[in-house]
Order: C-alpha cells, then structure tokens, then sequence
C-alpha cells in the first residue's frame, strides 16, 4: 500500500512523500516552552489548540500513520524577477509568488486522500491539511525523514533545500515509517546573521515578534517603530534566512508550483497597490 501511495503522490506532482506514525512529536517539551515565553505574539490559535498539536490523536482518532508531502518552490536564477527601474517597488517571499499554495496542494492533496482511503479499506478514516491544521508540521515531517530543522528553525531538505512547502495526511491506516532525519545543521550560523531584525535570538529559537513574516503577515496592529527601518521594501514575508543558507545547493526546480507561478508578485509596483 505504501508504495502504491508513494507512487500516486508523485503522479500528483509532489516532489516528496515520506511516512511518520502517529504518536505525539518529541518536540513538545519545547513547543511548551516557546509559548510560555511569548514568542509566538498574537498568534493565539497556537496556544488555543496547543494540545491537539502535541496529540495528533486528538485531531484524528485511532490515527497510525502520518504521510508528509513536500513541494518545491524554488524558481532558480532565471525565476527571480528584474528590478523596475525608476519605479517603487517591493519584495514578496518566494513561496508567495505564486497562485494560492492552500488551493494548489488542497486539490492534489484531497485526491491523495482519496487514493490512501481507497487502498485502506472500508473503515479508512483521513484527514488532510496543507499549513491549516493542529499539527507541528515541522517536527512531524522530520519524524518522517523530509529533512532537518535549521538553526533559523525552518525545515531543511537535503533534496531540496530551503524552498519547500509541507501538507500532511493524518490515517487509520498503517503504514510502514520513514526512518527519520537526523539534525545537519552544522556549525553554520549565516541564518543567525542575515537575518535583519534579529529574530533567531539563539540557534534553533525564533522569537515570532521580531520576525518580518510575522510583522508583515500575522500582526494585526502597526509594526514597532523600533523594527521599521530593517523591514526595507519587504511587504509579505521574508526569505533572508532561508536564502543564505548553504543546502540551497540542492535545490530543484518544482514543476507543480513552476506551473502557477505569478511573475506580477516578483516585483509587485507599489503605487498600483496603493491605489487598490
């Protein structure tokens, strides 16, 4: 079944599928602990459905299995955007530049759903998520051998690189586990360094307060003046940590996320949204 499974996610256009049971995430001693100390800002959902994250049972009973799914987003150098001259313009994330990922995975990852059903057998019970569940994501794909997490707290693939969006299905049925992937990091610390509001405030501990993706995504009020000046032309995210990072090395070309890239958002003019 596994294999008929893996089989089909890359039909879909996944660039990875790997498989996790469904026990709770070792890391959630320090998912506590990174609540407690207020890192996550407004992002209250996180704390409201804590326990579910730290119990994927609570998300789907009698769960075994976990299928982690992974496309690429990187665009190469001959997918970054020219500069508009004399015109101002600013900078979206790379996974952004593209049409909505939710609806692109949703669709695919829905027939996968389907397909791991199907195979399972009458009494098959899944659930699907792409980024809108109660599930350390992060934690769960490295349980199931997708990648490692980095020192900018991102999920780092060795076939992929930084450039990677995750979905998972949560199953009654069992398949046979992925072995995990053990940390790469290394002594490097270019994400420590590059990141311009100093928001990795130690190795592997983001404080989402600082972050530009947090500030220009998630908060609902005005950005700390004291933060405004290193937020540069950046409008909807920030890829600084993720760009420097050597395991980019190994990263490839997506053909589903190429397929629906949106070269308008690579250089988006602000005067035009604006006037929106």
């Amino acid at each position: 079944m596994k294999d008929a499974v893996v089989a089909h996610a890359l039909e879909l256009g996944f660039d990875l599928c790997r498989v996790t049971h469904a026990g709770d995430p070792e890391s959630a001693p320090a998912f506590d602990r990174w609540l407690a100390s207020g890192h996550h800002g407004q992002m209250e959902y996180l704390a409201r459905n804590g326990a579910k994250r730290k119990n994927p049972q609570m998300v789907l009973p009698g769960a075994r299995s976990i299928i982690v799914v992974a496309v690429s987003y990187a665009a190469g150098e001959e997918g970054e955007p020219a500069r508009v001259a004399g015109t101002p313009t600013g900078v979206v994330a790379r996974y952004a530049r593209h049409a909505d990922y939710h609806e692109v995975l949703g669709e695919r990852l829905e027939a996968l759903t389907c397909r791991v059903n199907e195979l399972g057998g009458p009494g098959t019970r899944s659930l699907w998520y792409v980024d809108t569940g109660p599930l350390l994501e992060r934690d769960l794909a490295q349980r199931a051998g997708v990648g490692f997490a980095g020192k900018h707290t991102n999920l780092i693939s060795r076939e992929l690189g930084n450039w990677f969006l995750l979905a998972e299905i949560l199953t009654t049925a069992e398949l046979p586990p992925d072995p995990a992937e053990r940390n790469r990091c290394g002594t490097c610390v270019r994400c420590l360094a590059a990141c311009p509001t100093q928001a990795i405030v130690a190795p592997f501990e983001l404080d989402a307060r600082r972050c530009i993706s947090y500030l220009t995504i998630e908060l609902k009020g005005s950005i700390p003046e004291v933060l405004r000046p290193a937020i540069g032309a950046r409008i909807f995210g920030c890829d600084d940590c993720l760009a420097v990072c050597p395991w980019n090395r190994f990263a490839r070309l997506g053909a589903l996320m190429s397929g629906v890239r949106r070269d308008d958002l690579g250089q988006p003019r602000l005067l035009e949204w604006l006037r929106l």
